[in-house]
């Protein structure tokens, strides 16, 4: 192969790349800009649920988590601080996880908590590489 034919391949890789990259973007993002958003428009349910598992000042916090969730969210999805958003979203996951997900002997929390260590995962694999070039961080 000559080294014009691998600069191609090579440049469809990245250009491949970024394209998957921004579909992860989109498909890490949509969970937390859907519970973001549904938090904040239903802040006395989410607030409920908070003082029920026990958790300080719950309207404060649903607040706060529903904001996180849903900027946070936006960030990732349009690529813009991404890692920072990704590391803010991945240690979210992770304490949400680890407050609300532990009983073991109801098969959903222990779905619940696989599916938040996957996704905290993917947060983690999103920090450390980027959003890629179809995203405002990449423009730059």
């Amino acid at each position: 192969m000559s080294s014009s034919n691998v600069a191609v391949v090579k440049s469809g890789f990245v250009a491949n790349n970024a394209a998957l990259i921004a579909v992860g973007r989109v498909l890490l993002s949509l969970i937390f800009i859907l519970a973001g958003f549904a938090k904040l428009t239903g802040i006395a349910g989410t607030a409920g649920w908070f003082g029920s598992i026990g958790l300080p000042f719950p309207t404060v916090v649903a607040v706060l988590v529903g904001l996180l969730e849903l900027f946070g969210g936006l960030a990732i999805l349009v690529g813009y601080q991404t890692r920072i958003a990704a590391i803010a979203l991945a240690l979210f996951t992770i304490a949400a996880t680890l407050i609300a997900h532990l009983d073991f002997a109801d098969q959903v929390q222990l779905l619940f908590f696989q599916k938040n260590l996957a996704i905290a995962g993917g947060l983690a694999v999103l920090a450390a590489f980027g959003a890629g070039a179809l995203s405002v961080d990449g423009r730059g």
